[in-house]
């Protein structure tokens, strides 16, 4: 899938609970905060903390803006929405 593809399901799923899959095998779950040109920022649920690695953006959960940490679109092999019991 492209870039663009990941691009706008992830403006389409904003504000939703997701679980995104990248290219390295790496499974991560959030809410989607905001999608920029090349990344997509989740705020991870409940105390989950997978944050480190290809990716990511600055600090974390708090990360750059408040957004939450940034996922490269390129990284994204799959995306998936998740229901309302992980919340």
């Amino acid at each position: 899938m492209s870039v663009s593809h990941f691009h706008e399901l992830c403006q389409r799923y904003r504000g939703r609970a997701v679980e995104v899959r990248t290219h390295d095998g790496r499974t991560h779950r959030g809410i989607i905060q905001h999608v920029s040109n090349n990344r997509v920022y989740l705020k991870p649920l409940g105390n989950q903390r997978n944050l480190g690695g290809f990716g990511y953006g600055y600090g974390g959960y708090g990360g750059y803006g408040g957004w939450g940490f940034g996922l490269a679109l390129g990284s994204i092999a799959a995306l998936a929405l998740l229901p309302l019991f992980f919340w």
